[in-house]
């Protein structure tokens, strides 16, 4: 095992390193943003860069469970762009 620090896709529960996840962050004013400098502060949910992973996230609603709170359509939809 290397030394990365694992994360955990919230689609498939898969530990992968951090390039090849989307880490979508929830702020301590309770702003969501999709992070792709992978440097912003907050509560994070990782998903895998694949489709399956974020079709099922899209279509299950996972971000809301993962980040406690009711996350904005245009997340997912930018989500589903990527």
């Amino acid at each position: 095992m290397s030394n990365f620090k694992l994360r955990k896709c919230i689609a498939c529960n898969e530990h992968k390193t951090k390039d090849q996840l989307i880490k979508v962050v929830k702020n301590k004013t309770g702003e969501i943003n999709i992070d792709t400098s992978g440097k912003l502060n907050g509560r994070g949910a990782y998903i895998c860069k694949n489709k399956e992973c974020i079709n099922k996230t899209i279509k299950n609603k996972q971000l809301n469970r993962s980040l406690k709170c009711n996350v904005p359509e245009e997340i997912y939809q930018e989500l589903e762009a990527m």
